[in-house]
């Protein structure tokens, strides 16, 4: 099956093209999904298709009944989402920044998740929230954070991230199949990494991580843009002879465990690199399932690379000692190996 080398950003479009074009129950809502009042210079309907032009050209091709722009009202509109998800919609809804996830949080937490549990199985809520996360983008404390755990800590909602342009294809085409809400959670440092993508339609289940790199001294778990400092860390520990292994979960609720804890039961090992803040973050929940269930694996202490308990700073040297950053995974691989 032919495969082509496409952004994650094109691949996030292709995959809503193809769920759209199979399923006339999927439309898309959000603020500027269609370019707001805009035109380009063709005369088409969405000039900019989101903040990062994930979005572009699906208004010209669906029509704007099924890409809908929205007010500045993210309770009103994700209350809609989830109201149209219950009466056999389904809807991809845009939270253009995940640092305005309070603004939704009642619509996530108290409804979307819950509804299901609260009609004994009967009521289905298949929605997406598709949402920008991360930091190095310069864009300061309110526009720039990773709030994987807020989300990932609620009962009823799945959680995905995925890393490669093929796993933003595969696992978004999962998630808009999918009958129960799954928030879906895009890096914007990450939207223009390019890979191979098949053509066709291929979904990826959820629950079932990869390994990205195969070592034997240690196991690196990343959580997202964590994967790829991880693996940059990685090729410069193979220079002196130390090998990792780097993980990618993919999705965090449901979570593979099992590859997790097979990795750290061959090296002994663990590190965990997230973007997050340290306090109950994925990190500190990882670390802990190992320490639980894998206990008599470790040689060692379990070691957390993430970001400090602070926001998101806006000047660029700070952001950047801020990030957990392949430099500063290497200097702690070399500590707790004792190299």
């Amino acid at each position: 099956m032919s495969e082509r080398l496409l952004t994650i950003r094109d691949a996030i479009n292709e995959a809503l093209v193809q769920a759209m074009e199979a399923d006339p129950t999927v439309f898309l809502m959000g603020e500027d999904v269609a370019g707001g009042a805009g035109r380009d210079d063709r005369g088409g309907l969405d000039a900019w298709g989101g903040p990062f032009g994930v979005t572009r050209g699906l208004a010209t091709r669906f029509g704007r009944e099924r890409v809908l722009d929205t007010t500045i009202a993210e309770a009103g509109f994700f209350g809609a989402a989830v109201g149209a998800a219950m009466t056999g919609m389904r809807p991809v809804v845009e939270l253009m920044y995940v640092d305005f996830a309070g603004v939704a949080y009642d619509q996530m937490l108290n409804q979307a998740a819950k509804v299901r549990y609260m009609f004994g199985g009967t009521q289905k809520v298949p929605m997406v929230m598709r949402t920008v996360v991360g930091g190095g983008f310069r864009a300061a404390a309110e526009h720039s954070q990773t709030l994987y755990s807020i989300f990932a800590h609620i009962p009823g909602l799945k959680t995905v991230a995925p890393t490669t342009a093929a796993d933003a294809k595969g696992l978004l085409l999962t998630a808009i199949a999918d009958d129960d809400p799954v928030v879906f959670f895009e890096h914007k440092r990450m939207y223009m990494q390019k890979s191979h993508v098949p053509e066709a339609p291929e979904p990826i289940p959820f629950g079932v991580a990869a390994v990205r790199r195969e070592g034997t001294d240690l196991t690196i778990v990343g959580v997202q843009r964590g994967v790829q400092f991880a693996l940059e860390a990685a090729e410069a520990l193979a220079g002196e002879d130390i090998s990792v292994e780097v993980i990618d979960p993919r999705t965090y609720t449901p979570l593979d465990k099992g590859t997790i804890l097979a990795s750290v039961a061959k090296t002994g090992r663990l590190m965990i690199v997230d973007e997050s803040y340290p306090r109950a973050s994925l990190a500190t929940d990882l670390a802990a399932i190992v320490a639980d269930e894998g206990f008599e694996s470790l040689k060692g202490p379990i070691r957390r690379v993430t970001a400090p308990h602070t926001p998101v700073p806006f000047s660029p040297p700070l952001e950047d000692a801020y990030l957990p950053l392949p430099g500063r995974i290497v200097a702690e691989v070399k500590r707790l190996l004792g190299a």
